[in-house]
């Protein structure tokens, strides 16, 4: 037995502890929000959270590279968590969640059939979806940045024309 089958066999349970470790790192008032039945008309973040993660363990299981599996769905949760009050750490960690649930889950199995290298294999895919999940938060925090800035910059140009004083200085090159 291989440890891709033992993960196809607890699928379910593995990615739904995933989905609840996730939903933990939110504050309590979010966290009752998501925990709440995740039908997508009810609850869209959840259930866009929950799909998520489980196309991520379908990566994992059928051993895709970062390039061609994840993108699509970590972009969906990583959005979320950047316009959330999340670190950088936060905001990726609970990737690594995946790793405890399935030492967890797997626990005995790999004991007994010695699939510490078949382990260390899944985890370093996980690792590599941290990394590819670290990327998008950073290029999703860059476009928010940006936003702002040129939010702020038309801002202020509304209220200089709008006090006329960009009309008495629009020949001196402002």
């Amino acid at each position: 037995m291989h440890i891709e089958e033992l993960l196809r066999e607890k699928k379910r349970v593995i990615v739904q502890k995933w989905f609840d470790l996730t939903i933990e790192t939110y504050p309590e008032a979010t966290r009752n929000f998501l925990k709440t039945p995740a039908e997508q008309s009810a609850n869209p973040v959840a259930e866009t959270i929950y799909s998520a993660l489980h196309g991520l363990f379908n990566v994992i299981i059928n051993k895709e590279t970062t390039e061609t599996g994840v993108g699509s769905y970590l972009d969906n949760v990583i959005r979320i968590r950047a316009i959330q009050d999340f670190t950088p750490t936060q905001a990726v960690g609970f990737i690594f969640g995946l790793k405890d649930v399935i030492r967890e889950e797997l626990r005995n199995n790999i004991r007994r059939h010695g699939m510490y290298e078949e382990l260390m294999e899944v985890e370093s895919g996980i690792d590599r979806m941290a990394a590819a999940a670290f990327d998008i938060y950073m290029q999703c925090r860059e476009k928010i940045y940006d936003l702002r800035a040129n939010e702020v910059r038309n801002w202020t140009y509304r209220i200089l024309k709008h006090s006329n004083m960009l009309r008495e200085h629009e020949g001196e090159g402002i």
